[in-house]
Parts: structure tokens; C-alpha cells; sequence
């Protein structure tokens, strides 16, 4: 009888040992499926390109003086930088991919939308390529460009963006997204205080871009990690 009670309660550990395992190995799959997601968010993002309603699609640009132009713009790329870096920033993973310096006309029917910001039929703008990971399980708020400088002196806050791809703001635990942020550089008009003062910036080269993120605050809107400073030569 002894024995017999014995090999029952054998059993019955040995049972409750095997489902404690398998919890345990359920949560490391949980995370492990979490930051997999994330990644696959990215990239699908990345590869399956959603046509902006502002801006031409500038894939195609990888090579100084390509053009390209659709029924919204004319595009022509005078500079490419492929980044290609992650910068940890608290529980945000920002990776810079690529920016470019593109010079856009706009087709007569984006000329009210950009008059807004420039009043130049024709301009520069800076455009970098980004994707944002929350490794936490925590939702949190964060911005990857609150200002970009560059070295013609110019200073432009996250407002000035003209992709409005809403990369900005709330991220959720495990969640991810990837786009375009653009600022209009070299502009003749909103700059400059005289002529002389406009043609000086004109002749200057794009050297670099500075882009100062935001601070990551938590789902309470309390600060958790100072902003970070990025960077990146042409």
C-alpha cells in the first residue's frame, strides 16, 4: 500500500514539475515572440511602402543626380548618407537608416500645401528614414526628431516635419514603427534676413545634419530617460 502511495505521489510531482517547465518556457517565447513582432512590424514598413499624400516616393533615389517624379513632385537627390546605426535610448531602440538631401518641385497642386512652410516654387529639403522599437512591456512617449541642426546655421523643431507619418507619440509595449521625417533646409525666404545674408547659405554644402530626439516619458507622461543627441555627416 506504502509503495503504491509512493509512485502516486511520484507521479503527480513529476506532473506538476513538467507544467511548471512548460509555463516557464511558455513566458521566454512570449518575450522572445514580442520582440520578433516588433522587428517584423519594422520591416514589413519598410517593404511594403505607403504612398505619402505630401511628398513623391524617393526609393528609387540612390545615387546623386537621379531624378524622379510622379504627379506630385519632381525629385532629384544631391546627397545620400546610408546610416544604418541603433541608438538605445532608455526602452527605445532608434535606428537611423538612411538621410538624404533631395531637391523637390512640387506639382501646382502641392503648391498650397507647401506655401505653409516656404514660399519658393522649388527648395532643398532633408529626409531621414527611421524605425522605432519599445523593447519595454510598458507603453511610453517618445519623438525621434523634437529638433534637427545643421551646419548652414539653420534650426528646425519637430512642427516643421513635412511627411506628418505620426511617428511621434505614444508607443505601446513590444510595438514598433518605421518612416520618413523631412525639413526644408536652404530656404531663401523665413532664414535669411537680407540678400546677402541668403546668398551666403545658399553656397553652403550640407555637411551635417544634428538631430536632438525627445525624452522618453512613461504612459503618466513622467520622464524616464533624457533625450539624446545624434550626429550624422553627409
Amino acid at each position: 500500500m506504502r509503495k503504491a502511495l509512493f509512485i502516486l505521489f511520484s507521479i503527480m510531482m513529476l506532473a506538476g514539475c513538467s507544467s511548471n517547465a512548460s509555463k516557464n518556457n511558455t513566458g521566454g517565447q512570449t518575450a522572445e515572440v514580442k520582440t520578433q513582432n516588433a522587428s517584423a512590424q519594422a520591416d514589413s514598413k519598410i517593404n511594403e511602402y505607403q504612398p505619402n499624400p505630401q511628398v513623391t516616393d524617393d526609393r528609387s533615389l540612390q545615387k546623386v543626380n537621379q531624378t524622379f517624379s510622379d504627379d506630385k513632385d519632381e525629385a532629384v537627390l544631391k546627397d545620400i548618407k546610408n546610416v544604418g546605426k541603433t541608438y538605445d535610448i532608455g526602452s527605445i531602440e532608434l535606428t537611423v537608416r538612411h538621410v538624404k538631401l533631395i531637391h523637390l518641385r512640387p506639382d501646382y497642386s502641392m503648391i498650397d500645401y507647401f506655401h505653409v512652410l516656404i514660399h519658393d516654387e522649388e527648395f532643398d529639403f532633408v529626409k531621414i528614414f527611421v524605425e522605432i522599437k519599445n523593447k519595454s512591456s510598458e507603453k511610453v512617449n517618445f519623438a525621434p526628431i523634437a529638433l534637427l541642426k545643421t551646419n548652414t546655421g539653420e534650426t528646425f523643431d519637430w512642427k516643421k516635419d513635412i511627411y506628418l507619418e505620426e511617428l511621434n507619440g505614444e508607443l505601446d509595449g513590444g510595438a514598433a514603427k518605421a518612416g520618413n521625417l523631412g525639413f526644408i533646409v536652404n530656404a531663401a525666404s523665413g532664414h535669411a534676413h537680407n540678400k546677402e545674408a541668403e546668398d551666403s547659405k545658399k553656397t553652403k554644402d550640407m555637411k551635417w545634419i544634428e538631430i536632438t530626439t525627445s525624452d522618453v516619458f512613461d504612459q503618466n507622461h513622467k520622464k524616464i530617460r533624457d533625450s539624446q543627441k545624434i550626429k550624422i555627416e553627409f
